[in-house]
């Protein structure tokens, strides 16, 4: 145990263990809020296995943001998704579509490591964590690596580990959840021919899917009655997966070559807080579930997204008190309705004939556009709305305030702007819509961590978006923290967000 006067100097402000989806966003996001950051990852090199294919609407935006989006060529999104295998048209929904598609996960990470790279984030492969030790003052850190064994120190440790978390289990994070039913096979084939199932096919024993990746290869998943497969972290031969296909199908594929084989459960686990003490969890190590319309890479991405410029601030001295804690108040109720809607997936769609009804029932529903909606906004991520941003109700703020901005365009005094694009730099944004003098000197101390855009909604569209809205305030993470026309409404909202005015 060390001494609190131990005083080892800072390896870097915040340690993220895990290179994954979700550990390299929010190394990308701290470097832009200006803190440093070192992520320690076990793999030396990049596995190039992908469990996910794409990733949700909402996901794709908080890409764009940060001018991500134009790093996938050729990307494509769907605008037909489905809810527990029900396919419905995702674009009821203003802005809506069931998410990017076609994108290996092993891509994803790619494009995110190299652009953490660029912003100057130290990733250090073949270096597995083991230990932590938390100070009153940062955390220190032991990992072994071929090099024997080494010992780091931050003032913030972020596990984004993955659901078995070494990082969650030293800090005594809980992980209470519900445990697995039922478990499947996935893997990568070639030379198989298989006819595409691209939703899956119920049949009498369980079910399977199929979709041609291109070049000859299938992802292939294959769900069985009864049999629970082996767990995330040990080895699965082809020849078990064959087996299960041939029992289901009456297809023979022995004859393949896998490039990869894996299996999952539909076990459903959430740490019981992201958050303790110098120590928190994104992704996969806060949250676990069936892996249902691509949502777990994508809620771990917004994790990250919303954790990001919060501990930033924190590390670089400017966070008002508390804002570090609206991560756990704000994104455990998203990961809890992502436990939820996974969960009545996996019954709809895996479920055997006594599902029936609710799949017939469910089908019956979607008839309706405000099902629809509201399922699409489930599944999108696009209806996540956080509440507390400020002293009115959320029932009596401005409809914006708490959720996403969407993408709308302004008309500028340098041009035409889009909304999306002025969050490039993760730096809060105020849109002075009104040209009111007032509000824009009232977030004139504020001009270090917030942006002022002023200029009028390009089209109709966009003014009903606005409407009765003199300004915007929108945080880094893209989510509206006030919006009005009362100068003090705004420097409540700055303060509460971005802290005292740097001239105070």
């Amino acid at each position: 145990m060390h001494s609190e006067t131990d005083r080892d100097p800072l390896t870097a402000d915040v340690i993220v263990v895990g290179a994954g989806p979700s550990g390299l966003m929010l190394a990308g996001e701290l470097r832009l809020g200006g803190a440093s950051v070192v992520v320690l990852e076990k793999l030396e090199r990049p596995t190039g296995q992908s469990r996910g294919l794409g990733f949700t609407a909402r996901a794709l935006e908080s890409f764009a943001q940060r001018g991500l989006d134009t790093r996938f060529p050729g990307l494509e999104t769907s605008p037909v998704g489905h809810f527990g295998g029900v396919q419905f048209d995702y674009t009821v929904l203003d802005g809506g579509h069931f998410g990017a598609r076609g994108i290996p996960q092993s891509q994803t990470e790619a494009v995110l490591e190299a652009w953490a790279v660029e912003l100057g984030v130290d990733i250090r492969r073949g270096w597995e964590f083991t230990a932590l030790d938390q100070a009153p003052d940062r955390v220190r850190v032991t990992a072994r690596g071929a090099g024997g064994e080494q010992r780091l120190s931050s003032a913030y440790l972020v596990g984004a580990d993955g659901g078995n978390s070494p990082v969650r289990r030293a800090a005594g994070i809980g992980f209470p959840g519900a445990p697995a039913t039922r478990g499947m096979y996935l893997a990568d084939v070639r030379g198989c021919g298989l006819r595409p199932r691209f939703l899956g096919e119920l049949l009498d024993g369980g079910m399977v899917m199929a979709a041609p990746l291109g070049e000859g290869v299938d992802r292939i998943i294959v769900c069985e009655h009864g049999t629970l497969p082996a767990g995330r972290d040990q080895e699965v031969e082809f020849a078990e997966v064959a087996a299960a296909w041939q029992r289901l199908t009456g297809e023979d594929i022995s004859g393949g070559q896998a490039d990869w084989v894996s299996s999952f459960t539909d076990a459903t686990r959430q740490a019981e807080v992201y958050r303790r003490g110098r120590v928190l969890v994104v992704g996969d190590a806060a949250h676990v579930h069936l892996p249902a319309g691509g949502q777990g890479l994508s809620v771990g991405v917004q994790d990250a997204v919303n954790l990001g410029w919060k501990l930033a601030a924190t590390v670089t001295g400017w966070a008002p008190a508390g804002l570090l804690d609206t991560y756990h108040g704000e994104r455990h109720p998203v990961g809890e309705r992502l436990l939820m809607n996974t969960r009545a997936q996996g019954q709809i769609f895996l479920g055997g004939p006594e599902a029936d009804p609710m799949r017939q029932l469910f089908t019956e529903l979607l008839a309706h556009d405000e099902v629809r909606r509201h399922l699409a906004g489930i599944v999108t991520g696009l209806d996540v709305r956080y509440d507390g941003m400020g002293d009115t109700p959320p029932a009596e703020a401005h409809p914006l305030t708490g959720r996403r901005l969407p993408h709308r365009m302004l008309r500028t005094a340098s041009g035409d702007r889009d909304t999306t694009g002025l969050l490039r730099a993760a730096q809060g944004v105020l849109l002075d819509l009104s040209g009111d003098a007032g509000l824009a000197r009232t977030a004139a101390g504020h001009k270090d961590r917030v942006v002022t855009v002023t200029g009028a909604p390009a089209t109709e569209r966009d003014a009903d978006t606005f409407a009765d809205a003199g300004a915007v305030l929108v945080r880094p993470d893209g989510y509206v923290a006030w919006a009005g026309s009362d100068e003090a409404g705004l420097r409540s909202a700055l303060g509460r967000w971005f802290g005292a005015p740097a001239a105070a």
